[in-house]
């Protein structure tokens, strides 16, 4: 809501000052061409010229603020600001065709025609007022176009200061005339006034037609190439491609990423890119595509579980051996548990020729195909006896693995006459991660043997407490696989 009203607020200010603009170009034209042809003087006359090209570009201005503040939609994604970029060039025809005129005029009165100038009182009081306008009108305007980045508003200020330097130079003139120091002092002074009108019609031309052609701001493209890479996650910048619009920045960025990060992970570095750069560079309107590169690193186990996840297949287990210039490699794969046999080991072998043709064909690959169950099955408490004869189960085998320090936890389900049963498992905390899980590994397999009924056995491993005391229950069931 505060953005909101900051928005109009700033388009109310900009139609504001750009009204005031059309108002005081109106006045000018009119005393300076009236003062110009009572007194003859070219220069009054070019600078009625100039102000008259005012009125149109304020006028130009006026449409273009009221049009570029209006929000983007179907037609115009990008919004209507670049309305401000068209009134800007418009501008710097009329500041050429201008200048042409005069530059024309003052050619033909210094060498092929005498003209008589009058320099009257009321002519030197009619440029100083002009110029006195001319200070308050592009101060005010410059002021309103750095607060909203109006590029419309920065282009009639910039009129409004050549105005001040031709008015300036057409007074030096007449009071050469006026005091008989040169009779081409006024000509000379309109030739000054049209190489200032060219100079600002060239610097106007130039920054309005690189908006139009979508040229990137200098210096823009660095700055947000820099800012991107110091995101951590970010390998590298591939693109950057960045488009003005009225005071608007649109952004497209290209970054490399590791390619065995989550999705989830990707989006999160985009979205801090993103952050950082519109906090960075305000105004910026940025769109970051993440491209998944690899890396010279990369084990042959990441490649293989990257390779599984382009074909929607989930894998664990995976162990890689070599011998004798040979690898092998071996992992278990998940497939749907409503698949035949057939169906799913011809999904494994599109794996495997995939994983083959990747990493070479002389790789030897051996699968494990597990069914993998997606739908929550509904399940029941085991009956008592079913409960009593798990955990003798567990007690009997706890006692014989080595390394095993007590058990806990144990829950024993029921779903279509099958057992599922869960239980947590102390180990000494320094024992080594592999070790645990073989055991644990053993642990689910001998529970297999001696309830033949049982679907799946899952054994939780934990630290237990220094001097033997256990932790507290963990409610959590997880298996290290």
């Amino acid at each position: 809501m505060a953005h909101t009203h900051s928005g109009a607020t700033q388009a109310h200010q900009k139609k504001s000052v750009a009204l005031s603009s059309v108002f005081a170009s109106v006045f000018l034209t009119l005393i300076k061409l009236v003062v110009g042809i009572t007194t003859g003087s070219l220069g009054i006359i070019s600078e009625a010229a100039h102000s008259a090209l005012d009125f149109v570009a304020a006028l130009l201005t006026f449409f273009a603020v009221r049009v570029g503040d209006k929000p983007a939609d179907k037609d115009h994604p990008y919004g209507h600001t670049k309305m401000e970029s068209v009134s800007a060039l418009i501008e710097t025809g009329l500041l050429f065709l201008t200048s042409a005129w005069i530059i024309y005029e003052a050619v033909k009165r210094l060498f092929f025609k005498n003209v008589h100038v009058e320099t009257a009182w009321y002519a030197l009081v009619i440029i100083v007022i002009s110029i006195v306008v001319d200070i308050s009108r592009s101060r005010a305007l410059r002021k309103v176009a750095t607060a909203t980045h109006s590029q419309a508003l920065e282009a009639d200020a910039l009129h409004f200061s050549s105005d001040i330097w031709s008015s300036l130079a057409v007074l030096v003139g007449l009071l050469a005339v006026q005091f008989g120091i040169g009779s081409n002092a006024d000509s000379i002074a309109a030739l000054v006034v049209a190489g200032l009108v060219l100079v600002t019609g060239y610097k106007l031309g130039k920054r309005t037609i690189d908006v139009l052609v979508d040229a990137a701001p200098e210096g823009i493209t660095d700055r947000i190439t820099h800012l991107a890479k110091g995101i951590d996650g970010v390998l590298g910048v591939a693109k950057v491609r960045v488009r003005h619009a009225g005071a608007f920045f649109f952004a497209d960025l290209t970054v490399h990423v590791h390619r065995k990060l989550s999705l989830e992970k990707v989006q999160e570095i985009c979205n801090r890119i993103e952050q950082q750069i519109e906090r960075a560079l305000p105004g910026v309107d940025l769109t970051v595509h993440a491209v998944p590169l690899s890396q010279d690193n990369e084990t042959i186990i990441e490649r293989v579980q990257l390779i599984a996840a382009r074909h929607n297949l989930a894998v664990h287990d995976i162990v890689a051996h070599s011998q004798a210039g040979r690898t092998f490699v071996s992992f278990d794969l998940e497939v749907t548990a409503n698949l035949t046999i057939g169906e799913a080991h011809a999904t494994a072998t599109q794996l495997e020729t995939a994983i083959q043709n990747e990493l070479g064909s002389d790789l030897v690959i051996n699968t494990h195909i597990e069914p993998l169950r997606n739908a929550v099955m509904p399940s029941a408490s085991a009956p008592p006896e079913e409960t009593a004869a798990v955990n003798d189960a567990i007690g009997a085998i706890a006692a014989t693995l080595p390394g095993v320090r007590g058990t806990h936890d144990v829950r024993v389900r029921q779903s279509d006459r099958q057992l599922f049963v869960t239980l947590h498992c102390y180990f000494d905390a320094e024992t080594p991660l592999e070790d645990a899980h073989n055991l644990a590994s053993r642990f689910e397999y001998r529970l297999k043997e001696k309830i033949p009924h049982m679907q799946r056995a899952v054994v939780h491993v934990e630290p237990a407490a220094a001097g033997g005391a256990h932790q507290a229950h963990h409610r959590t069931v997880r298996k290290i696989d």
